[in-house]
C-alpha cells in the first residue's frame, strides 16, 4: 500500500493514476473524497493532516508514503512523517524543491527554508527516503490564467526571470519510480527534477499564446505589487517579497542548469513547456 498526500493536487492526481497503472494499491488522502474525482481503484480517504491525533489510521498497513508540503504545510508534513514511523512505513518520497541546496543559502528564502526543514526531519526519521527537488512548476503559470483570458496580459515583476519549468507528470513519474522501488536504487537520492529547457517568464507567456492561438504579452509591475498578489494565509507578505527578489536575481544571469533526472530515473525525456501549454490550453482560453 502506498499513501499519497495531496492526492487531488496537480502532482498527486497524476501520481495516483501512474501508481494504479503500475499495479500498486493506493490510499489517496484528500479533504473531501466526494469531490476528489479519483479513479475508483484508489482507496480515497478523508484526511485532515492538521489533526495529528487522526493520522495513524491513514497510514496503517502502508509500505511507502508520498509526502507533499502543499497538502498541509511544514508542521503537518512533520506530523505525518512521525505517524509514518510509528505505523511502520518503510519508505518516504518527499516532494521537495530545487531551492534546497544543502548550503547556508537555504535560509535565504521561504521555499528553501520550509523544504530544507522537512528534508532534515525525513533524514532523521530513519526511513528509507528519496527527495524529488522539482524546479519551478509549469502549473504555476495557471496563476496567470484569469488575466490571460480577460486581457491577454501577464503581470509580473520580472519578465526576464528565468526558470526550467517542469511538467507535473514528470514529477509524478519520478516519484512513482522511487515509491515502487524495492531494490534500494533510489534510496538516499535527492533528484533535481527540471524540464528540458530554460525559459524566461516572457518566453513562457509567449508559448502559452502559441498554444491558444493569440498573443499574450507581459506587463511589468513592481515587486511590491507582485508580492501582494501571491501573499496569503500560507505565504506572509515578507516571504512573498523574498521569492520575488529571488526570481529577480535570475534576470540577465547565465541560464539555470537543466537536469537529466527525468530520463535517468524514468527512461523517458522530460516533457517540454510547449507540450504542457498545449495540454492546458483550455485553462487559458
Amino acid at each position: 500500500m502506498i499513501v499519497v498526500t495531496g492526492a487531488t493536487g496537480n502532482i498527486g492526481r497524476r501520481l495516483v493514476g501512474r501508481l494504479l497503472q503500475d499495479g500498486a494499491q493506493v490510499r489517496a488522502l484528500t479533504r473531501d473524497p466526494s469531490r476528489a474525482g479519483l479513479p475508483p481503484a484508489a482507496e480515497t480517504v478523508r484526511a485532515d493532516l492538521t489533526d495529528a491525533a487522526g493520522l495513524a489510521p491513514l497510514l496503517a498497513g502502508a509500505e511507502a508514503l508520498f509526502l507533499n508540503l502543499a497538502a498541509g504545510g511544514e508542521q503537518s508534513a512533520v506530523a505525518v512523517l512521525d505517524a509514518a514511523v510509528t505505523a511502520g512505513v518503510r519508505r518516504v518520497v518527499l516532494n521537495s524543491s530545487v531551492a534546497v541546496t544543502d548550503s547556508p543559502a537555504d535560509e535565504t528564502n521561504f521555499i528553501a527554508r520550509m523544504h530544507a526543514a522537512v528534508e532534515r526531519a525525513v533524514r532523521a526519521s530513519g526511513l528509507e527516503w528519496t527527495f524529488v527537488r522539482g524546479s519551478n512548476y509549469a502549473t504555476n503559470t495557471l496563476g496567470w490564467a484569469a488575466s490571460i483570458r480577460e486581457s491577454g496580459v501577464v503581470r509580473n515583476a520580472h519578465p526576464g526571470a528565468q526558470g526550467v519549468p517542469v511538467h507535473e507528470a514528470d514529477l509524478a513519474d519520478v516519484a512513482a519510480v522511487a515509491l515502487l522501488d524495492r531494490t534500494g536504487a533510489h534510496a538516499g537520492q535527492a533528484y533535481v527534477v527540471t524540464g528540458p529547457e530554460a525559459l524566461t517568464v516572457a518566453e513562457q507567456a509567449a508559448e502559452i499564446g502559441r498554444a491558444i492561438g493569440r498573443e499574450v504579452r507581459v506587463e511589468q509591475i513592481s515587486e511590491d505589487a507582485a508580492a501582494e498578489a501571491i501573499a496569503g494565509p500560507h505565504m506572509p507578505k515578507e516571504s512573498a517579497r523574498e521569492l520575488i527578489r529571488m526570481f529577480g536575481s535570475t534576470v540577465g544571469r547565465p541560464a539555470p542548469p537543466v537536469s537529466d533526472a527525468v530520463e535517468r530515473v524514468t527512461g523517458h525525456p522530460a516533457r517540454p513547456f510547449a507540450q504542457w501549454a498545449r495540454e492546458h490550453a483550455a485553462d487559458f482560453s
